[in-house]
Parts: C-alpha cells; structure tokens; sequence
C-alpha cells in the first residue's frame, strides 16, 4: 500500500521511516502543502497523509477520490482543514491522531507563561551581551494566580494538572466538565467568568465555527488589565487584528503564541533570506511582551513517535476493515 505525505519536514521523515521498518508501507514525500496546485498530480497511491496546513477542502477531495485515494490521514488532532461531509459524499475514510502527547504542548504552554513573565528571552540575549543588569526583568509569582483554561480536553487536561501543581487556581471551561480535574481543585465556570477573573488565560479548544475569534475586541475588553493570554490551540482563535489594539493600550499585558492566523504562509519554513510582507505578524513581533514559537509546541521526539505509529495504525486498520482502535481517531 502506498501513502504519500504532504508538508513533509526532515523530521517527518526520519520517525516515519523508522516505524514504517514495522509496517512495510511504501512512502512518498513531499515538501509542499496539499491543495488544487498538486493533487491532480497524485497516482497509485491509496492514501495521503497531511498536516495542519494543507488544504483539504471540497474540490481536493473530489480530485483524490478520482485518483483513487481511499483514506486521508491527518498526523495532527485537528482537522478544521478538511471538509469531513466531501468526504462522506465522495466515500474517503479520513482519520487523525486524536492524543499523541498532550504533555508536549502543556508543557511548551507553561514554557511561554514562563519565559513571558520572567523574561528569559531577554535575560538569555542580554547576559551574553555581559549585562548582567536587573533592570526591566521584573516578573511576578505564579504561585496564587487565577488561570483560566478554555478547553479541557487532554491537552487543556495535562496543562490543568501542571498549573494545580504550582498553587495556581485553576478554572476551567468546556462544554462538558472533566470529573477527574474538579477532584483535583479545577472549578468550572462560565466563559464570561473566566475572561474577567483570570490573571491568564490559556486557549485548548479545537477551532470550529462557534470558536472562530472567539477572542476578540469584545471578550478582551472583560479581561483584566494586562492579562496574560497563550494560544498553542489554532490560530483562527484570536482575532489578530483586534489583539494588537489592546497590546497597544495595554489590556493584553503578555501574549504568547505558537499558532497564528495566516501561519500556513510562514511556519515550518525558513525566511531568514526572505522579505516577509505579512506587516500583522511582523506589527506582533515588534512588541516586547509578545512571545511567538512556529507551532513548537507538539515538537518532542515523544509526541513525533506515537503520531507516527498511531497514523500508521489508523491506515493499516482501515485498509483491512478493521474496528480502529485508537478512540476518537475516525472522522468518517
């Protein structure tokens, strides 16, 4: 069976090579992103397997079903990307790797709450500069703080547990409430709750139209002056535009983020020799208290060997008509 990849790094292939030693699939690569520009380019091959960025939508699909493509895999948990009923009317199977280390992203999550709030970037750049000043690195105990933490799924779960363990009060908001966390201390609450009483606030829900800039002009305003707002969910998630405005005024106090709107056009590449027109992702990294990673937070060579297994599994179960047996993994 042949499976061909798309958005491929080095890193991709390196971890799927050495689990397919197991499978015995035949692999293709490719660097580039799917879309109308490359899927009519796709023959012999009974599956494709693709990431956050690529476009699977109406029209793609109808090109892959044509091909002769039977399952679209995605390496990634969410799949706002791809049209799910396209793929009922055309009769591709399409499945994900619903929890490859939630840990991972909790951990790179509390990285930036840290790094934000105690200034590492800054320290780090200035001290091999032989300055050892103080001045401007002021940070505050994390101990005490009310975070908010919408989205209590396994990834908002992990991040929960981490925040609890630091003395932090914790609540949490989603549309069903996880026992286990409120044994623990979590207390759920409304949305409006959690925007106005949180110190930070830390985005873990999927992207679906009722999540759409679900901060924006409006939600900020509820907020504390000079909150700390992370995002290492979906881009889509906050409206850019309207969190410069309050960076400006100072409402947000710390933003930290490892997805953005329009990162399909930058992340998992190297501008450094490019002029980068995108003047909102640029506006962003001109402030001192925004911290921006190019969607870093899945990144440990943990969570890349169980996408790579867990993938592998989901193609080999649904190619043989089997039951699939990672919950939560088949979309349709």
């Amino acid at each position: 069976m042949k499976i061909i990849f798309f958005s491929a790094q080095t890193y991709d292939k390196t971890f799927f090579n050495k689990h397919n030693e197991t499978f015995g699939f035949e692999l293709e690569f490719f660097d580039t992103h799917l879309g109308p520009h490359i899927v009519h380019a796709i023959t012999s091959a009974e599956a494709v397997c693709v990431f956050v960025n690529d476009k699977v939508n109406a029209d793609v699909i109808k090109a892959l079903a044509a091909n002769g493509i039977k399952i679209i895999a995605l390496r990634c948990a969410g799949f706002n990307n791809v049209d799910l009923e396209a793929a009922k009317k055309y009769g591709l199977k399409v499945c994900r790797v619903p929890a490859y280390s939630p840990e991972a992203v909790a951990e790179h999550t509390l990285a930036m709450i840290l790094t934000l709030n105690r200034k590492i970037h800054k320290a780090y750049n200035r001290v091999r500069e032989q300055n050892f000043s103080l001045k401007g690195l002021l940070g505050f105990n994390l101990h005490g703080k009310t975070v908010g933490v919408i989205g209590t799924g396994n990834i908002g779960k992990a991040f929960c547990r981490i925040m609890i363990g630091l003395g932090c009060n914790v609540m949490g908001h989603d549309l069903s409430e996880d026992q286990e966390l409120k044994k623990i201390g979590v207390v759920y609450k409304s949305l409006n709750e959690v925007f106005s009483q949180s110190d930070i606030i830390s985005l873990h829900c999927p992207l679906t139209p009722e999540t759409h800039h679900l901060i924006n002009r409006s939600t900020i305003v509820q907020m504390k002056q000079g909150v700390m707002l992370i995002n290492t969910s979906r881009g889509k998630l906050i409206n850019t535009t309207d969190s410069i405005e309050a960076l400006k005024t100072g409402q947000i106090g710390y933003l930290g983020i490892d997805v953005y709107e329009q990162e399909e056009k930058l992340f998992f590449k190297d501008m450094s020799e490019n002029i980068i027109d995108d003047d909102t992702i640029q506006r962003l990294m001109s402030f001192p208290n925004v911290l921006v990673t190019a969607h870093q937070a899945f990144f440990t060579a943990e969570a890349l060997n169980e996408i790579a297994l867990t993938t592998f599994e989901n193609i080999l179960q649904l190619s043989s008509g089997m039951e699939i047996s990672h919950k939560g993994a088949l979309l349709c």
